[in-house]
C-alpha cells in the first residue's frame, strides 16, 4: 500500500486520519506542523506516495509547506485539508501544486475515499 504523511496540529483528526488510513494497510507517518513535515519530506527525499496536510497550522501552514515541497519535490502529491471557507479559496492559488482540498469535518468514509482518488490521480 501506500506511504503517506499526515501534517495536522490538532492530535485528535491527527490519530483519527492515521487509524483510518492504516486500516487501508497504509503505512502512516505523523508531523504536527508544516515546518515538520516540510523536514520529514526532505528527510524521504519526496519518498511519499501522499502528503496529507491540514492548512491551517501555527508555524507553517499547509499552503507554505506545500510550496516548499513543490520547489524540490514537484512530482509529490499533496492533498489538503481544511475547516475554514476562506482557507479553502486560499488553496486555489496552488491549485497546480496540490491534488484536491478535503473538506472538514469529515466521515472515515470521506477520507478514506479522498486519500483513493488522490492516490490514483483522480481526485
Amino acid at each position: 500500500m501506500a506511504r503517506i504523511l499526515i501534517v495536522e496540529d490538532d492530535d485528535s483528526v491527527r490519530t483519527f486520519t492515521a487509524r483510518a488510513l492504516q486500516i487501508d494497510g497504509h503505512s502512516v507517518e505523523q508531523a504536527d506542523d508544516g515546518d515538520i513535515g516540510l523536514e520529514k519530506v526532505i528527510e524521504k527525499r519526496g519518498g511519499y506516495d501522499l502528503v496529507l496536510s491540514d492548512i491551517r497550522m501555527p508555524t507553517m501552514d499547509g499552503i507554505s509547506m506545500a510550496r516548499e515541497i513543490a520547489k524540490d519535490f514537484p512530482d509529490q502529491r499533496i492533498l489538503l485539508m481544511t475547516g475554514y471557507a476562506e482557507q479553502r479559496e486560499r488553496a486555489r492559488d496552488v491549485e497546480k501544486i496540490v491534488v484536491d482540498v478535503v473538506q472538514k469535518p469529515f466521515t472515515l468514509a470521506d477520507i478514506r475515499t479522498a486519500v483513493a482518488r488522490a492516490l490514483t490521480g483522480q481526485a
